[in-house]
């Protein structure tokens, strides 16, 4: 999940008189009394376990018909039933009006995932004809109440106002401040949360740091959590995009970590809903930070942009004109990869090559599949561990100038000459041109894909986690910001953690493929004949064509004057 970001931001959106909650009774989630009108809908659930991970399944039959809910069955042998969003549930007046309950979305500097999920809740309420309000708070003397202004949050509707006035009077706190953020504030932010009340996050980076201390949330509040698969930019454009097609939407995670009242899960599920999620898969709050925080990293933002430099110097010091070598690498990658992973899977990307085609791709997929695992694992268990958490918090406190040492903050990604090269190329790029299919570029990404969902794999993590993670992700929602307006664009509207994640994983990744996997192929090392016979028959095919069922039914429009990204980002020249 990638969504939280830069400075002096803090939305959040309480007073929420009524929610859209799809009515769940979760056997073994929600005790049977958060059942709160059987007029609308009866339900059954299951938890099943298989090749030692958990799945939710879930039935939900509204006035007799299957339409809230659709199953989806066998994800490489894991039953999987996952909700039906947004128009499917607005567009039959499900609503539940739950008592007096004020919603909070609380933050303190500015994040990216804010404003999208703030304009989603408030437009799906309109939608369904609510009486909540959602509300906007933020810091005192903050900048940004001009911009909330400007998305139609004004103090005289009571839809913003000061951020510590809004958590305390709020049943439930929608925390999407910066990680970095909400290190240093959680203890005012419990401060003012009233007891038996709801703190909503977007990402698990919370508790791991509260796990680094040996602390944990406070025993009288409830802890839950709804993940959009995509950057905030992502989220909105999406969102915008679905009012027009069904089905359009980022697709969620979501995790009950705490519930006092056993209204939690109805919550989160309706908060997803909201959101404008066509489907909502179940996490735990641990496992969501550690496969985000990982992802970001690996393949989503660190890994590819490592991969995509250390492709451009190899190709080019081969002789490769510079135009050719960037279209054979990231219009390769955002275009034609994209598109066939998204929409096929990663099988159909070997199967298109030649003969020829593919004895380049594997001599590439060979070489470059354990370097890249040696990273990767690495950064797994950094996460896991805290230490990349605890990188994060520290990354944070440079930004400003103390202890007589000067302000370091984020320099910029998108200066050197291979992004100038890509300014150039997209400049005379024909609409619907997706770049060509270069094997070696292919096997290089594929083989990085492959790698990242092995080692979350091996650690525990649900397939409908490991593909939205490792691949979902990255065709749907990241990669093409990068096609659109080059790496920093897509780096750069994501949160806070990701940006300085990829910062500083890029490096170890162009590194060690130019230290190992490119000279393996030159020397031409013997291609090792069993990765390539896992990779053909491995079972996340058979899940990734599940989720592809799963996928927005539009591709996300990222136009040249996009409004939806970060307010700095707008202008520039991409």
């Amino acid at each position: 999940m990638l969504g939280r970001h830069h400075d002096d931001m803090s939305w959040i959106f309480p007073q929420l008189f009524g929610l859209v909650f799809p009515l769940l009774y979760l056997r073994g989630f929600i005790k049977p009394n958060v059942i709160l009108s059987e007029n609308f809908m009866k339900t059954k659930s299951y938890v099943s376990r298989s090749l030692g991970l958990t799945s939710l399944r879930i039935e939900v039959v509204l006035n007799g018909l299957l339409s809230t809910f659709q199953k989806f069955q066998q994800m490489a042998s894991i039953d999987k039933l996952v909700s039906l969003g947004f128009q499917d549930i607005l567009g039959k007046g499900i609503i539940i009006q739950s008592g007096c309950m004020q919603m909070a979305f609380g933050s303190i500097i500015s994040t990216c995932e804010a404003p999208a999920q703030a304009q989603n809740l408030r437009d799906s309420l309109a939608v369904a004809k609510s009486d909540i309000v959602v509300k906007i708070g933020l810091r005192k003397g903050s900048r940004s109440f001009e911009e909330a202004r400007a998305a139609g949050f004004t103090e005289e509707n009571g839809s913003l106002g000061d951020i510590w006035e809004t958590i305390s009077g709020s049943d439930l706190t929608m925390l999407l401040i910066s990680d970095a953020a909400q290190a240093d504030n959680y203890e005012k932010v419990f401060s003012h949360m009233k007891s038996s009340s709801i703190l909503g996050l977007s990402h698990g980076f919370l508790l791991g740091h509260l796990q680094s201390l040996g602390l944990d949330f406070p025993k009288d509040i409830s802890v839950i959590a709804v993940c959009p698969k995509g950057m905030g930019p992502s989220v909105r454009r999406l969102y915008v995009q679905g009012k027009e097609i069904n089905g359009a939407g980022i697709n969620s995670s979501f995790a009950v970590h705490q519930d006092v009242d056993g209204k939690a899960t109805n919550v989160a599920l309706g908060w997803s809903v909201a959101l404008g999620s066509p489907y909502t898969f179940a996490t735990t709050l641990e496992q969501e930070y550690k496969c985000d925080i990982y992802g970001e990293r690996g393949i989503q933002l660190g890994a590819v942009h490592g991969i995509v430099e250390a492709l451009f110097r190899r190709y080019t010091e081969n002789g490769m004109a510079e135009e050719l070598a960037y279209k054979n690498i990231v219009e390769c990658i955002t275009g034609i990869i994209t598109k066939t992973i998204s929409t096929k899977g990663m099988l159909a990307v070997y199967n298109s090559l030649t003969d020829e085609e593919k004895t380049e791709f594997n001599a590439a997929y060979s070489a470059s599949y354990y370097p890249c695992m040696d990273i990767l694992y690495e950064c797994y268990e950094d996460v896991a561990c805290g230490s990349e958490i605890r990188s994060v918090v520290l990354a944070g406190r440079r930004f400003y100038e103390k202890e007589g040492l000067p302000a370091f903050p984020m320099g910029n990604i998108d200066q050197t000459r291979m992004w100038k090269v890509g300014e150039r190329v997209r400049a005379t790029r024909l609409e619907g041109d997706l770049g060509p299919l270069y094997p070696f570029t292919a096997g290089v990404y594929v083989a990085l894909m492959m790698a990242q969902i092995e080692v979350l794999r091996k650690k525990g993590h649900s397939y409908s986690e490991i593909i939205n993670e490792s691949v979902i992700e990255s065709v749907d929602s990241l990669n093409p910001f990068m096609h659109a307006r080059g790496l920093a664009f897509m780096v750069d509207n994501c949160s806070t953690t990701a940006r300085l994640g990829s910062r500083k994983w890029a490096p170890r990744f162009d590194y060690i493929l130019t230290q190992q996997a490119f000279v393996a192929v030159d020397k031409k090392a013997a291609i090792n004949q069993d990765l390539l016979s896992n990779f053909l028959s491995d079972p996340v095919h058979e899940a990734l064509e599940v989720c592809a069922q799963l996928r927005p039914t539009v591709d996300i429009s990222v136009p040249p004057n996009a409004d939806f990204v970060r307010p700095e980002l707008r202008k520039a020249n991409f």
